[in-house]
């Protein structure tokens, strides 16, 4: 044997011997090596109610890899609140939280080696960073929605987060009194359970039931209830036959199976977020998606559900109605859905779908049936013209009136627009802008539901437009336009809009358009300087400096070209 060969074998001997004394002393056997190691990626945290009900799924998943005789590895994720951090400095990190998981999760599978994953996560970052991750290191993985919060009660109304948001709009404009304000403040979250409209967090749970990568019927779940821990555990046995099959993401991720996932986003009126997050999945899993995909299955996919923000119902109305199996069988049925798509079982979406009917029943009407939809196009927008070249995202549902042209409200942050409203500087027919808050500028790309809740509790959502390099929350609705790309910091059009400049944004036509001319841009172009950074240091400052456009996903891990 040569020496250099002998060399090696000894090292890894030793190393391997290193390795088992590390597992000696957490109770291992010699017998566990034979066993595949599972990751349990666990999002559990007493920082938001979205997260604080998910320790019970996380046992539940290591019961049954054990009784499945593998070794699970469990070990903690981050998050943090985006309903806390809404309309604050903490929001700043929102997004940033996204690449954070990511990373975390591929450092600890491929760190430790591990055969498989079992992710379990609640608020919005979440699920994209988990599913970046997921096809990042491409071991047998299953996701596990932590569930969705029941909602709340007051006054015979059902409520959600929005509702304590669009109460501070109403109270300040005199709309509302001080203890039904404070009711809707105490009652809207009734307990552990992620946002409970068609928001980010079940926007992106719901859609990976059409990816493939989560089981039928469990992102609408209510994660109290005794079926969200029967999932989790009949989600733990899948992920071991996977494994045994060697069934990997990438089989399941493609480009097909997230062109389903976008049609199902599509179909429930879902949250403008996951454009965003949507482009990063597909950049993981190495599927080429641009912008402009959105809008090509936008035209062809109606929207189907009556479901918050700007319709009536909640996840569990949906759940209850059929949930997202009734949606995609309604897909499928009308040849919307690519059913030869592999799922994280085995089998492929058709398959899975097989038992479930082609109409909607007639006794609700959170799903409505393919010939009476709720809208006849898809409501998430890809908007273009000389405000953003790169495309921005508009929510165009619950809108009396699609298009809006209007002298610019200039601000440079959220908290100066948010300012200008609760004062009641703004008017009917204005369009609001607010820039420097996009991926490198804010940094962080915070989302803005404070302020359009605001506008919505003033009777203002209908009749101000709002546009923003920033980002909304799946609970905003209203003429709103976010995502716009290129962002203020990086020299895109938005940094040169000044107070009163008309804007139009025009849903119809598909576009945003800055109406002053060429040599009046020209000349204030030549006056324009970047501003300084807001962050220096720390993980806002390495988020800036490396995070992509917002019309490719605002991606902090672009391909490596050698520059």
């Amino acid at each position: 044997m040569p020496h250099n060969e002998r060399s090696r074998n000894v090292t890894q001997g030793v190393a391997r011997s290193a390795n088992r004394a590390m597992y000696y002393a957490m109770g291992y056997r010699e017998q566990d090596f034979d066993r595949p190691m599972i990751g349990v990626a666990n999002a559990h945290s007493t920082i938001t109610p979205c997260n604080s009900g998910l320790q019970r799924l996380a046992d539940a998943a290591l019961e049954e890899i054990a009784r499945r005789e593998a070794n699970s590895q469990i070990f903690g994720v981050p998050t943090v609140s985006d309903g806390i951090g809404m309309g604050t400095e903490g929001m700043k990190y929102s997004l940033v939280s996204r690449e954070v998981i990511a990373d975390a999760i591929e450092t600890c599978v491929n760190g430790q080696w591990m055969d498989g994953l079992v992710a379990i996560g609640g608020c919005d970052k979440n699920m994209p960073g988990a599913m970046m991750a997921i096809a990042r290191c491409n071991v047998p993985a299953v996701f596990v929605y932590g569930g969705t919060v029941k909602p709340g009660r007051y006054k015979d109304k059902d409520l959600t987060i929005v509702s304590a948001f669009e109460a501070v709009g109403e109270f300040t404009a005199g709309r509302m009194s001080e203890e039904d304000f404070k009711q809707i403040e105490k009652r809207c979250i009734p307990g552990s359970g992620s946002c409970g409209g068609m928001y980010t967090a079940n926007t992106m749970s719901s859609s990976f039931e059409a990816l493939g990568m989560s089981l039928l019927y469990s992102s609408t779940m209510a994660n109290p209830d005794g079926d969200k821990l029967d999932s989790t555990t009949e989600s733990a046995r899948v992920l071991m036959r996977a494994v045994e099959q060697n069934l990997k993401p990438l089989d399941i991720i493609t480009r097909e199976s997230i062109e389903n996932a976008i049609s199902l986003v599509m179909a429930v009126g879902g949250s403008t977020n996951a454009v965003l997050h949507y482009l990063a999945i597909a950049q993981a899993a190495r599927v080429a998606l641009t912008i402009d995909d959105f809008e090509r299955i936008r035209r062809r996919v109606p929207v189907l559900c009556d479901l918050k923000p700007s319709g009536r119902y909640v996840a569990t109305d949906l759940h209850r109605a059929g949930g997202v199996p009734q949606v995609l069988k309604i897909l499928l049925a009308n040849g919307l859905l690519h059913g030869r798509c592999m799922t994280i079982t085995g089998r492929t979406i058709e398959q899975e779908l097989e038992k479930v009917p082609a109409q909607p029943r007639s006794d609700q009407d959170v799903i409505r049936p393919f010939s009476d939809p709720l809208y006849r196009q898809g409501h998430l927008a890809i908007l273009k013209g000389n405000l953003s070249p790169e495309g921005c995202v508009a929510k165009i549902t619950g809108l009396k009136k699609t298009a809006i042209t209007g002298p610019a409200r200039v601000f440079d942050s959220e908290d100066a627009a948010m300012q200008a409203i609760l004062d009641d500087r703004i008017r009917a027919g204005d369009v609001i802008v607010i820039r420097y808050e996009g991926p490198k500028g804010g940094p962080g790309m915070r989302e803005m539901l404070s302020p359009t809740s605001a506008l919505i509790g003033k009777g203002l959502g209908d009749s101000v437009g709002l546009i923003t390099d920033g980002r909304f929350s799946g609970g905003t609705w209203g003429m709103v336009v976010g995502h716009v790309a290129p962002e203020a910091y990086v020299g895109g059009l938005i940094a040169l809009v000044q107070e009163g400049d008309s804007i139009t944004i025009d849903a119809d036509r598909l576009l945003l358009q800055l109406n002053v001319a060429e040599a009046d841009l020209a000349r204030r172009r030549a006056a324009w300087s970047r501003p300084a950074p807001r962050a220096t240091r720390g993980v806002l400052a390495k988020f800036a400096r490396l995070v992509s456009s917002a019309s490719v996903g605002a991606v902090t891990d672009q391909p490596y070209d050698g520059a």
